[in-house]
């Protein structure tokens, strides 16, 4: 089977292969050929297309450079334009356009504009608009001042027709100047029947599925068959970069258009011819079809070739292979009748001859396993005898070995916990000092607390009896603001008379009339004398009223806090009862921390000797645990060596077995 498909897959590879490679450099050959052919059919129709772009520009020349046609600009702008000269001039201007427009029948219309856009004259058309300033194709004439404007196809045409007939074309625009002052007069607008360049590409055939149009630089479609696609983007899917190539062929982006183009030196538009790639190349698909029937004929070939080889071949490998299986199973006696002398006999004979010399080795070797069979079952009873001796060795010496190792390990915790107890006696003695240097200095700072105590207790009493001064002063200086009360009421009642005396006595000057008048004047200074005195009586009596409440504020907080005074004097005497207990209590205790250091240094020393003998115990028994331990290594090492003098004879008794069983199994 591999064989076969060996011869298969080789055969079908390079019919494949050379079938398509020729099929691939055909359609190559092909297209290159006629994308060739095409692309001097759109080269030839291109500069056919730019004579007749160079017709239309010299012809807006001969217009732009026509003295009549200055002259009869030049007197629009100096006459009015709603007088009859003006429209006069306006038919001359007219019938002027139509001699150029009718000198070339392609022309649809001619168009005259003011700088300002509004139109002057027309032949072949008008229109009533008022004017075309904000027009993108105006502005564009105007932006380029004075060189001439090729202007894409409008479906509608430029300008609406006095007959509302809409024809598609294309235009060409060019700004007219004064050529002594260099100014604008008039903006001309020359429409062209898109029908003209139809009648030049009507020759031109792109095959089947093909077109032939013309894009602008932003590839909208400026000229195609379909006019319903004019002015929009192009369906071909072309970018600006494609067509910057100076090959003048390419594909489009997705490859399945073959393009040939050439750009109008005149317009920049491109004259674009695209042409399927599949309709070029189906001549070549005779190939791709031959190619195919070769293969199934190759297909057949390959397998009457593999039915011969499996007859030849096959068979008698079979044959050998089924006859293995058998010997596999066990059974030696099979062998293969050789009928030729090729390397499929020699492969029979081959397999024969090892089995005859299989059949020798297997008798042999039976008879060498019974033989070591019978040693291995000896060997075996030795070697149990042998380890079940070490093995009782090894659970004495090990017994031994780990009461040692017991011994020295209780030795060793005996050193490190009187080690232990060591280092925590020395923190001890070392805590005991410092209890002992903090609590004397407790003791002095309780004797210094009592002496600071003792002067706050005379401090508090002498605070108490200032206080107690105080409050009496206050009493005291109550009564004496009632006192200036009283003589304020007196006052008060003394200004109320002088000023009624003061009135009294300006009631007589007046009866007695010019006599009395220096009397009148002593009795108003009298009056208003009374008046300020009652005023500040007044306020004497608001000042002295504030100070007796001041007062009275200051004696209710003074009563308030005697009592206080009186809980601090005892809080005092209490404080230094404490400390004086705090210092009889800190005497007892340094005392007795001095009989506990003197204990602490007796144990000390005690455990030092105790520290000594452990650590002479444990190297004694560290010294026997090792001894132990070397014997029980010793031990194990027996036991392991007789372990696996005993594994080896079992595992030498169980070959043996297990070789007697296989060679029990083939038929000898």
């Amino acid at each position: 089977m591999k064989l076969f498909l060996i011869f298969l897959v080789s055969i079908l590879f390079f019919v494949l292969t050379v079938g398509f490679t020729s099929y691939s450099i055909s359609k190559g050959i092909i297209q290159e050929k006629v994308a060739d052919a095409s692309e001097q059919t759109i080269i030839q129709a291109g500069q056919k297309l730019d004579i007749m772009y160079t017709v239309y520009e010299d012809l807006s020349m001969q217009i732009l450079l026509d003295e009549d046609m200055k002259k009869m600009l030049l007197d629009m702008d100096s006459v009015n334009k709603g007088s009859y000269d003006f429209l006069q001039l306006r038919q001359k201007l007219g019938d002027k356009l139509n001699v150029f427009s009718y000198s070339n029948k392609t022309i649809k219309a001619v168009h005259l504009f003011r700088p300002t856009g509004e139109p002057l004259s027309s032949a072949g058309g008008s229109t009533s608009k008022e004017t075309f300033a904000q027009e993108d194709w105006f502005k564009k004439i105007e932006e380029n001042n004075g060189r001439a404007v090729w202007l894409d196809t409008k479906t509608g045409g430029f300008v609406d027709t006095s007959s509302g007939s809409y024809v598609a074309t294309f235009a060409l625009g060019r700004v007219l100047k004064n050529t002594s002052t260099n100014s604008t007069q008039a903006i001309l607008l020359m429409e062209i029947n898109l029908d003209t360049i139809g009648k030049e590409l009507a020759d031109i055939q792109m095959g089947d599925g093909g077109q032939t149009l013309i894009l602008s630089p932003d590839m909208k479609v400026t000229y195609a068959e379909d006019r319903a696609t004019i002015g929009n983007p192009t369906t071909i899917d072309v970018t600006p970069e494609l067509l910057a190539d100076e090959q003048r062929s390419t594909m489009n982006l997705k490859k399945d258009l073959q393009l040939v183009y050439y750009k109008s030196a005149k317009t920049g538009w491109f004259l674009l011819g695209a042409m399927p790639i599949a309709e070029l190349v189906k001549d070549a698909k005779a190939i791709s079809n031959v190619t195919w029937i070769m293969a199934g004929i190759a297909t057949i070939i390959a397998i009457a070739i593999g039915i011969i080889i499996v007859r030849m071949i096959g068979r008698p490998i079979i044959m050998l292979r089924n006859l293995m299986k058998e010997g596999e199973q066990g059974n030696l006696t099979v062998r293969m009748q050789v009928s030729s002398q090729d390397e499929i006999g020699q492969l029979g004979q081959s397999f024969n001859q090892m089995m005859e010399k299989i059949t020798l080795l297997v008798q042999q070797t039976n008879q060498s396993a019974q033989e070591v069979l019978e040693t291995a079952t000896e060997l075996s009873d030795v070697s149990k005898k042998t380890a079940t001796s070490a093995k009782e060795i090894a659970v004495a010496t090990e017994e031994i070995a780990g009461g040692a190792s017991s011994l020295a390990m209780e030795s060793e915790r005996g050193n490190e916990l009187t080690h232990s107890i060591g280092m925590q006696m020395k923190a001890v003695v070392n805590s005991n000092v410092v209890m002992g240097t903090a609590a004397t200095d407790v003791q002095k700072s309780s004797e210094q607390g009592i002496l600071y105590m003792s002067e706050l207790i005379q401090k508090t009493n002498a605070t108490e009896a200032m206080t107690r001064n105080m409050v009496e002063k206050v009493d005291n200086l109550k009564e004496s603001t009632r006192s200036i009360r009283k003589i304020l009421e007196v006052l008060s009642n003394v200004s109320k008379q002088t000023n009624i005396l003061s009135l009294n006595a300006t009631i007589e000057a007046a009866r007695a009339g010019a006599a009395g008048k220096g009397f009148m004047v002593v009795a108003d200074e009298i009056r208003k004398l009374a008046d300020q005195s009652r005023q500040s009586i007044a306020i004497v009596g608001q000042i002295t009223e504030t100070i007796q409440k001041e007062i009275d504020e200051t004696v209710k907080a003074l009563s308030n806090a005697y009592p206080i005074f009186q809980e601090q004097i005892l809080s005092v005497k209490e404080a230094d009862l404490i400390f004086k207990e705090v210092q009889n209590h800190m005497g007892g205790f340094i005392g007795q921390l001095s009989e506990v250091t003197e204990s602490i240094s007796q144990l000390d020393a005690s455990q030092l000797v105790l520290n000594d003998a452990m650590a002479n115990v444990s190297a004694v028994a560290e010294e026997s645990s090792a001894t132990s331990q070397e014997v029980a290594s010793l031990s194990s090492e027996q036991l392991n060596i007789s372990s696996g003098l005993v594994r080896l004879s079992d595992k030498l008794e169980q070959l043996s077995n297990s070789l007697h069983d296989s060679l029990s199994k083939f038929d000898v």
